[in-house]
């Protein structure tokens, strides 16, 4: 049966809907960008294409130069105002802004599901999960910010396109509860027009807000060393936070980089098969396109056998396709596992990774196609890759260190520890990894000489919310750690002018919370 597209959901109807709730910052045919608490008709949108189906449509208006110093100018303007208000009424407009989010929370994820592709499930998710992390930090505020301050300038925030609610726009409202204003740059990849959203309804709450975007050539060193600036926030690849780590060398401002890692998931020993499929088959979810995700199986020899029993029966159910595609339009959200990948243009290369890997001598065991899939009728599908896994990729391939942040997998088989080690710490360091054992001693021990920041024992890590914090080690972190209390500690000064040691990956020192680290 062919599909069709879901009642309502188009990407006409799914705009109108925003013009309609947010007339102030959606004009009939573009996005505005808000500068100075005005949501102004600067910049040149860029064209953009659709990964969901491949349309064209209008992207992030691109500021210039000029635009964006305006933009911190206003920013820092704002946070001089912002800092003096009370913690009580902060409270009260962060968590109006909530609600107001909570409203319109079927229209943000639809957003979600057409510019970054995430099945509904997966978007709602993204949604529920920013909107309630920021209520436990209501409701802890006031012990979390006994004796802190803002910080001396506005948190500017440039994120990755991948979690636009969950990580950029949970982050802001938290940095605006701390009282601190907020500079954000749009991803230029996808979710500009989310965040365009969320912005807007946190802007009606009189939160001090700044939303801008622009080519990181024109905008990189404003939003990173712009004279006022109290911090920077970054998501996003090793070479782009290199970069601002560069850039913010001389100038002794707070930073938390959080940067790509290849995160590996070790079986050594192990019988538990049924619980590592359930884990397996999560961990597909958004094709792998997060930062937690688990691309490479670092497998002992003699386990090998077994592992693929669990491996190959959870990547042959994955569901993938179009998201909103369904049988009849008046038909629930379709279950997928996952959508698109970002961009025609990652599609390809990841086809190229898999076909290098093979040229190269590796095993393409797994290698599905996207006459699997779930779509329309004569739909553009150049953003879409089956998933796929190369077995003994060669040590010369692209992704050899490297994530590669889609639904292609690789497995490595080793015979020692030392083996084991080696291949488990491919990347000079990462931000989770997760070791499938029986032998408990073994996993304490090994765990204690792998480079990941946070270390699972027959189950999977995540970024982790609220009362769990985050960072990395090696060259996937800079800077401050996040998350739970050191979120708040991050974005905040001692009161009393006292010296203010953060813990984080730093070049001079290394501080680790008691609570980072080891977790069954």
């Amino acid at each position: 049966m062919s599909l069709v597209l879901k009642a309502g959901t188009s990407w006409a109807e799914t705009y109108a809907q925003c013009v309609s709730v947010a007339p102030e910052a959606f004009d009939a045919d573009r996005i505005r960008n808000l500068i100075n608490g005005e949501w102004v008709r600067a910049g040149v949108p860029g064209d953009h294409q659709n990964p969901v189906d491949g349309a064209q449509i209008e992207g992030p208006p691109r500021i210039n130069h000029d635009e964006a110093i305006a933009a911190v100018d206003g920013a820092v303007r704002e946070h001089a105002a912002w800092s003096k208000v009370d913690l009580e009424e902060r409270k009260v407009r962060v968590a109006r802004a909530v609600a107001a989010m909570r409203e319109q929370r079927g229209l943000l994820a639809l957003l979600l599901v057409w510019e970054i592709g995430k099945p509904w499930r997966l978007a709602c998710a993204d949604v529920d999960r920013a909107l309630d992390g920021v209520d436990w930090y209501l409701a802890e505020a006031d012990r979390q910010l006994a004796g802190r301050k803002p910080l001396p300038g506005p948190v500017s925030n440039i994120a990755s396109w991948n979690y636009p609610m969950s990580v950029q726009v949970h982050a802001e409202l938290v940095q605006m509860l701390a009282g601190n204003a907020v500079v954000a740059k749009t991803p230029s990849q996808g979710g500009f027009h989310c965040l365009t959203l969320a912005h807007a309804l946190m802007r009606r709450e009189g939160l001090p807000v700044t939303l801008v975007s622009g080519m990181g050539s024109s905008l990189g060193d404003i939003l990173i060393r712009g004279e006022g600036i109290g911090a920077l926030a970054f998501v996003g690849g090793r070479a782009n936070g290199r970069k601002a780590a560069t850039t913010l060398a001389d100038t002794g401002r707070r930073h938390f980089l959080e940067q790509e890692g290849l995160n590996t998931w070790g079986i050594w020993g192990f019988t538990q098969w049924d619980l590592l499929s359930g884990h397996l088959k999560k961990g597909f979810e958004y094709g792998k396109q997060r930062c937690t995700a688990y691309p490479r199986f670092v497998v002992q020899r003699g386990m090998f056998a077994d592992f693929l029993q669990a491996y190959l029966p959870v990547v042959e159910s994955l569901r993938f396709g179009h998201p909103l595609a369904v049988e009849n339009p008046a038909d629930p959200f379709p279950e997928l596992d996952f959508g698109p990948v970002i961009s025609a243009v990652k599609a390809t290369e990841l086809r190229q990774n898999f076909d290098e890997a093979v040229r190269g001598g590796g095993i393409p065991l797994v290698h599905r196609s996207l006459r699997e899939g779930s779509f329309l009728v004569h739909q553009d599908t150049s953003a879409y890759v089956a998933p796929a896994c190369v077995l003994q990729p060669p040590s010369s391939w692209a992704l050899h260190h490297k994530e590669p942040f889609g639904p292609l997998d690789s497995i490595v088989i080793v015979d020692t520890e030392a083996e084991f080690l080696a291949a488990m710490n491919a990347s000079n360091g990462s931000l989770v990894g997760s070791i499938a054992t029986d032998d408990n001693e073994f996993a304490h021990r090994v765990a204690d000489e792998l480079q990941s920041f946070k270390i699972g024992i027959n189950a999977p890590r995540s970024r982790g919310d609220r009362d769990e914090i985050f960072g990395g080690k090696g060259a996937s972190w800079k800077g401050a750690f996040v998350g739970g209390d050191l979120l708040v500690q991050a974005v905040t000064e001692p009161a009393d002018g006292s010296e203010d040691r953060l813990y984080g990956n730093f070049p001079s020192y290394s501080l680790y919370p008691p609570t980072a680290g080891l977790q069954a």
